[in-house]
């Protein structure tokens, strides 16, 4: 795993806390489609699939938010959500405390994942400086935040 601070133009900057909060929306909206469907008459069960198949039309809907950011770093959210719910069932399992999933905070959500084999990450015109130089390669990015700023953490994929 590489890491590489980040430094982003304002612009970048300002992108990259937009991008977070509104993965953070999609992260809180789907959990919460989960809950009603539960606590429902019928006690319907949502599953990633479900979510996932509706994510077009969430971004024909919303193209200004949802819209703008790359499909498989939404679904990498959804997918974050769903192991999220799998641990929950597996602690339920084992007769552990659980721990329901939580809704996240726009300061406590703080991490987007880009898989390897997916859309990629957008960026303006030209990809932020890093302070070491990044080599250009499919891989798995996660950019994050932190009180020491904005950081990208790639790994190359195995050849």
């Amino acid at each position: 795993m590489y890491k590489f601070l980040l430094r982003p133009t304002a612009r970048q900057a300002v992108a990259l806390g937009e991008m977070l909060r509104d993965h953070c929306s999609l992260y809180n909206g789907a959990l919460q489609e989960r809950r009603d469907a539960y606590r429902h008459a019928s006690r319907t069960s949502i599953k990633y699939g479900d979510q996932s198949a509706q994510l077009k039309e969430i971004r024909a809907f919303d193209p200004e938010r949802q819209g703008r950011w790359s499909f498989s770093s939404q679904q990498a959210t959804l997918r974050r959500l769903d192991k999220a719910f799998q641990a929950f069932f597996r602690r339920v399992k084992a007769g552990q405390k659980p721990g329901y999933p939580r809704f996240k905070g726009v300061g406590h959500f703080d991490t987007v994942t880009f898989p390897e084999d997916g859309d990629g990450c957008r960026w303006d015109s030209t990809p932020p400086t890093t302070h070491r130089p990044a080599y250009a390669s499919r891989a798995s990015v996660t950019s994050a935040s932190t009180n020491t700023g904005p950081y990208a953490a790639g790994s190359r994929p195995s050849r």
